[in-house]
């Protein structure tokens, strides 16, 4: 079978996305094999995830989401802008939109659009339950993450440190994406460790998320409501509303979201 695909990727952090609305892998999205095989950057077309659009009868589409894995993830933040891009590549949407995921209904906002590159806003969930570990965070902003700020993040092995806390017997079962941020002139620096990539990542935007509410909490900058954030791939912007020491709201996830390059492939 031809599958036609597009690649896309967010500040480096990238995806093959397929218009599924037909159901063309509806005898297939169960095939971990074949997602991981697609995902590889040997043997297939190469990406960090794979990003379906679904029929939805609730909200303009549905975004199902792979890890390179092959198996299906939790929330994705970079690739939820790069799969408003193509909704809006294929004549879905227009400069607004809802979709769902897999943990809920998301409202996301075109902010500009200049050929095969498109710069989006995406609203992420509210965040609560925020836990300290030593002087680190755990925070979930639809995916779990572990924030831990230190210094000369760019000299850090992060596959090796944090394959460590990834895989510690606290995380082990659940898995938790593992970020190294810091402060630099009031702008952070991430980088972070992926599961169901298992390897550090270009970018990661519900990382990212996560290390600016973490920032708010550190005591680095308390009174800031937004961060610009340099990552391996780019710069993304996170703003958001804190409303208490463990709870945030009105968060919104800014950046690039750039179509690559077109194709098929027989499946």
């Amino acid at each position: 079978m031809i599958i036609r695909f597009s690649k896309y990727h967010g500040a480096g952090n990238d995806f093959i996305l397929i218009d599924n609305r037909s159901s063309v892998l509806r005898n297939s999205v169960n095939s971990t094999e074949l997602i991981s095989h697609l995902c590889h950057r040997r043997f297939g077309i190469g990406a960090d995830g794979l990003i379906l659009i679904n029929t939805s009868h609730t909200a303009d589409f549905e975004m199902m989401f792979f890890n390179s894995d092959g198996k299906e993830g939790s929330m994705c933040g970079n690739g939820g802008r790069c799969c408003v891009a193509f909704a809006s590549s294929l004549g879905l949407i227009k400069d607004k939109t809802f979709f769902n995921a897999i943990d809920g209904k998301h409202e996301a906002i075109i902010l500009n659009k200049d050929k095969d590159n498109t710069r989006v806003s995406l609203k992420m969930q509210d965040v609560g339950d925020i836990k300290k570990q030593d002087n680190c965070f755990v925070i979930n902003t639809g995916s779990p993450h572990y924030v831990c700020f230190t210094k000369n993040v760019e000299q850090i092995n992060v596959f090796e440190e944090g394959r460590k806390i990834r895989y510690n017997k606290t995380f082990t079962k659940e898995g938790i994406n593992v970020n190294f941020a810091e402060l630099r002139n009031d702008k952070l620096f991430v980088r972070t460790y992926e599961r169901g990539v298992e390897d550090e990542t270009y970018s990661c935007g519900t990382g990212v998320t996560a290390s600016a509410l973490a920032a708010s909490l550190s005591g680095l900058s308390k009174n800031k409501k937004h961060y610009l954030i340099d990552t391996l791939g780019g710069e993304l912007k996170v703003s958001f509303n804190k409303i208490s020491e463990i709870s945030f709201t009105d968060i919104w996830l800014e950046g690039p979201a750039a179509c690559v390059f077109k194709g098929e492939i027989n499946i």
